[in-house]
């Protein structure tokens, strides 16, 4: 009889593993499951699951982790907004190229408004107009504005320069003076090489808009690029004459500011 006995205790003992083993992979299998639903799921939902799971445990409900942490101990949880790297990088791309298309229209918009203010005034012989990724660039060439190898402006200059003027004032975008040269050498000239007259050149129109004619300083800069940035080879006399210039650009970004109206 007792040896009957100590088999049958043996046989409930050898049971009731299995009954905690099913537990422990029920409860395992929970956890990942709630694992699995932190990405997907809001805050609101994540507490109901929460509040059930504890009562299926406890058989109580009580305090959680919502209580002292209303949006979760590491901060709210919101809905995945995870893509696949494929997707994240068009994205991206579709961003990028959008912020270009706006920005290529803002610079036809502001050309547009230069070509009409050069048409109104009459000085297409004068300046010629381009555009690049940076704006809209008003080429005004070296003859018009300064002597060979100097940086003084001709008095005859300045009637363009207050003409354009009112062309700077009709914008709030911000405005680089840039000085350019071809490729001789500099000789006979206080200037060492053509670095220090392009930008010499260039610091004087901008002196000239600000100190002249009352520009705001903080919208001008200058810069001298010597014979590095040529709009045509320099192979030719005519060549390297539209290299000689000084160029006005305007500034133009998302960020950059409107035009106004012009005043006669």
């Amino acid at each position: 009889m007792s040896r009957r006995r100590r088999q049958t205790g043996s046989e409930e003992s050898s049971g009731n593993w299995l009954t905690t083993y099913a537990d422990l992979v029920t409860l395992l299998f929970t956890f990942f499951v709630l694992l699995y639903t932190f990405s997907s799921i809001d805050a609101e939902r994540f507490k109901e699951i929460a509040i059930s799971l504890q009562m299926a445990l406890t058989g109580q409900s009580g305090p959680t982790m919502f209580d002292e942490y209303p949006d979760g101990p590491i901060g709210p949880i919101i809905p995945s907004q995870d893509l696949p790297p494929e997707d994240q990088d068009n994205a991206r791309f579709k961003e990028t190229q959008d912020g270009i298309a706006i920005l290529n229209e803002e610079i036809k918009r502001v050309y547009g408004i230069v070509q009409s203010f050069v048409e109104e005034e009459d000085l297409e012989a004068e300046v010629r107009l381009r555009m690049d990724r940076r704006g809209v660039i008003i080429d005004i060439n070296e003859s018009i504005l300064f002597d060979p190898g100097m940086a003084d402006l001709k008095d005859e200059s300045k009637l363009l320069l207050d003409k354009l003027t009112k062309l700077i004032s009709a914008f709030d975008n911000n405005i680089i003076i840039e000085g350019h040269t071809d490729t001789v050498p500099i000789s006979k000239s206080k200037y060492p090489t053509n670095w220090e007259l392009s930008a010499a050149r260039a610091t004087t129109v901008l002196r000239y808009f600000a100190e002249e004619k009352n520009i705001a300083p903080e919208r001008l800069s200058a810069a001298g690029y010597g014979e590095y940035r040529p709009v045509a080879p320099n192979d030719t006399a005519e060549n390297k004459a539209q290299n000689r210039r000084v160029n006005i650009l305007i500034e133009v970004s998302l960020e950059g500011g409107d035009a106004v109206e012009t005043s006669s």
